[in-house]
């Protein structure tokens, strides 16, 4: 599973999570302030190194990131539409394509942070980016999702290939989609239950001892990565 992490010796896995998470705002900034063709061609590239340097193949994270392509999709579908004659925009249709496609960009980068970053780094990172409370705060935050989406996923998973089992799949769409979603709410909300119980046994602190973070001099690249699409952004 791509959106979860795998231990490994690859660039990216000797990266400081802050690191990481600097070229990721950097990039997407970028993403957002490029959206021309010639400017998103720049970034697939970059987006494909990163990947690549991550140990992460483009399709499997575009398979784990499927269910994002109808809401992306959607967007140009009605942009280009219009009430009356020419009834197509084609201008407009392809400039939210452009749009989503940055979107996917951003995405995949993301995929690599995940797969090369340990939820505890992640949270360490972020509590010493954000002090104070709102830092412990986020950090919590963001160390649960990256926790618990992957079981998530995981559910959906399982009760998509156990309807299939039972001829689930020669329904229509519509009831297909229901069984999935009402089995995977009841699902998520039983295991957030049992998560909920699982701090408490555990004495969950808001305070824990975090990984110690340093810098290396492999960071120094990505640093000047992230500094010159920030440039690039503010162009």
């Amino acid at each position: 599973m791509t959106l979860s992490y795998r231990p490994g010796d690859l660039l990216a896995h000797r990266l400081d999570p802050r690191t990481k998470l600097g070229f990721q705002v950097a990039f997407a900034a970028a993403a957002f302030a490029h959206t021309t063709p010639r400017g998103l061609l720049a970034l697939t590239v970059v987006a494909l190194v990163v990947l690549r340097a991550s140990g992460v193949a483009a399709r499997e994270a575009l398979v784990e990131y499927r269910f994002v392509f109808p809401f992306l999709l959607a967007g140009p579908v009605i942009s280009s539409l219009t009430l009356g004659a020419p009834w197509i925009r084609w201008e407009a249709g392809v400039e939210s394509l452009l749009a989503s496609y940055r979107v996917v960009l951003v995405l995949l980068v993301s995929a690599a942070y995940l797969r090369t970053t340990p939820v505890r780094d992640s949270r360490a990172a972020i509590q010493r980016v954000v002090p104070g409370k709102a830092g412990r705060l986020l950090g919590t935050g963001v160390g649960f999702v990256f926790r618990f989406l992957p079981v998530l996923q995981a559910d959906l998973r399982r009760i998509r290939d156990a309807s299939a089992a039972r001829l689930g799949d020669q329904r229509g769409l519509v009831e297909r989609m229901r069984l999935v979603g009402v089995s995977g709410l009841a699902r998520a909300l039983s295991r957030a239950d049992r998560f909920a119980l699982a701090l408490r046994a555990r004495c969950f602190a808001w305070n824990p001892t975090l990984p110690p973070l340093s810098f290396s001099r492999a960071d120094l690249p990505v640093v000047a990565a992230s500094v010159a699409l920030l440039a690039w952004a503010v162009a």
